[in-house]
């Protein structure tokens, strides 16, 4: 089976390397010549991940679609606006995408924490929730899909917040951090802080991977299907460091 990376970013390498770690080459694909890839190159693929850039999913996911690929992974954030018409895309196709703001495992078991700690604290008078997150110079989105995500989840547990309008979220673009991201809750007497901080790709790379296995392993639902549900089934079988 034949997998394709569309985007020859930082990401996109930091998959291929952990792919040949396993024995694996998977070919890498950069900007198109054009507005879309030639669906030649993409002949006899498998599965597609996709870590290029927003604007670039839908058009590579619907030329990916047209060459016969059915199964994706896509790693690329700032593409909200195409979400419902790639979702339609792909059930129109019996095709299934895994999709993340962030294929770190330690980010996804940090966000039930951070989950978690909303109802806690949401519970208790006097402690404010805020959420900072800090990416090298160069990120373009602001703020990161992760802190998106962290935010909705902390809305959604905490009884505080109505919307995430209401949670105090600050982006740092500075220097070269591959990302930190800290969840707080602020008293008058003390603050506690959830932080995790990512120390170069491999972390995303390897869930990349586990999203891509996780495909392969059985017939899935389809239309776009979230990495929560592959991390489900990690924890179910006691395989998320093996991954």
């Amino acid at each position: 089976m034949q997998t394709m990376i569309l985007g020859d970013g930082h990401l996109g390498w930091a998959i291929a390397a952990a792919a040949g770690e396993r024995g694996e080459r998977t070919p890498v694909l950069g900007r198109p010549a054009f507005e879309r890839h030639d669906r030649a190159a993409l002949a006899g693929v498998d599965l597609v991940i996709d870590a290029s850039s927003g604007e670039a999913v839908r058009a590579n996911v619907e030329t990916a679609l047209d060459a016969g690929v059915r199964r994706f992974v896509v790693a690329t954030t700032g593409w909200a606006f195409d979400r419902e018409a790639v979702d339609g895309a792909l059930r129109g196709a019996e095709a299934c995408a895994v999709v993340s703001a962030n294929f770190s495992l330690g980010v996804a078991l940090f966000a039930r924490l951070v989950e978690s700690a909303a109802g806690l604290f949401g519970t208790v008078a006097g402690f404010d929730p805020f959420l900072v997150e800090w990416h090298r110079r160069a990120k373009a989105d602001r703020p990161s899909g992760t802190a998106l995500d962290l935010a909705q989840r902390l809305t959604a547990r905490h009884p505080g917040l109505a919307t995430s309008d209401d949670l105090e979220v600050v982006s740092i673009r500075a220097g070269a951090s591959p990302g930190i991201h800290l969840v707080g809750f602020d008293a008058v007497g003390e603050t506690l802080e959830l932080r995790l901080t990512a120390r170069d790709r491999s972390a995303y790379a390897t869930g990349v991977l586990a999203a891509a296995d996780w495909l392969r392993r059985a017939p899935r639902a389809p239309g776009i299907q979230p990495f929560d549900t592959v991390v489900d089934e990690l924890l179910a079988s006691g395989d998320v460091l093996a991954a």
